[in-house]
């Protein structure tokens, strides 16, 4: 199939474009939704502009969409975006990273239905930790950019998803409900590389903002 990949730069948009082209799948198109609202019920936000270079080692075209990030509203600008991208690319199937969340799976199939297309989740209801592993075994370089949630600080910014991360969130998980993949908004991650890259990405300059329980870095890539 013909596919555009919904895609933020994090780990869970990354590798289920990974596996949908392992699985045969061509990948014609990423689209991605600038949010100018923080707290976007749908879309990543850290270091969302920073999609264009994530584009550009995969040798993939990119259709930008942006949006106020209005619960709801935002949905409408995501519809756009996709008939945008249909009249350039010409697919049939969209690919999204949803994991656990039934309202943007939920949603997005019903743009998808109103618009013909298939809509293919990867990576629907995986166990978060498997998906973690997975993410290290298939060589992906994932960054954290992102902390929403207690006990969550400044400090976990710019770690690597390793096995030292799922040891300490496998802790997280039992004593403070946390999920471990972040599907609570808890985390947002970046990949910096994996097999869909020419190169990895390198960071030249990072700016972490935020307080206590709530911190974002916006990264400079080389």
């Amino acid at each position: 199939m013909r596919c555009a990949v919904l895609f933020s730069g994090g780990k869970d948009s990354t590798y289920a474009a990974y596996l949908a082209k392992k699985s045969g799948n061509e990948l014609c198109c990423l689209i991605s939704i600038i949010s100018k609202n923080p707290e976007s019920y749908m879309f990543h936000t850290p270091s969302i502009s920073k999609v264009v270079s994530q584009a550009e080692v995969m040798d993939i075209p990119i259709v930008l969409q942006e949006t106020q990030g209005k619960k709801e509203e935002e949905l409408k600008d995501l519809k756009k975006a996709i008939k945008k991208a249909i009249k350039n690319f010409n697919f049939d199937s969209i690919i999204t990273g949803a994991v656990e969340s039934n309202y943007q799976k939920d949603r997005i199939e019903k743009i998808c239905k109103e618009l013909d297309l298939n809509c293919l989740n990867p990576l629907w209801k995986k166990d978060q930790i498997e998906l973690l592993k997975e993410l290290i075994k298939n060589n992906f370089r994932v960054i954290i950019v992102g902390v929403f949630a207690y006990p969550l600080d400044k400090t976990y910014l710019g770690q690597e998803i390793d096995e030292k991360f799922i040891k300490n969130v496998k802790i997280l998980k039992e004593k403070y409900k946390i999920n471990p993949a972040g599907e609570g908004g808890e985390f947002e991650s970046f990949v910096l590389d994996c097999p869909l890259f020419s190169r990895p990405l390198k960071i030249k300059k990072k700016n972490i903002q935020g307080q206590k329980n709530s911190w974002k870095m916006e990264i400079e890539l080389y």
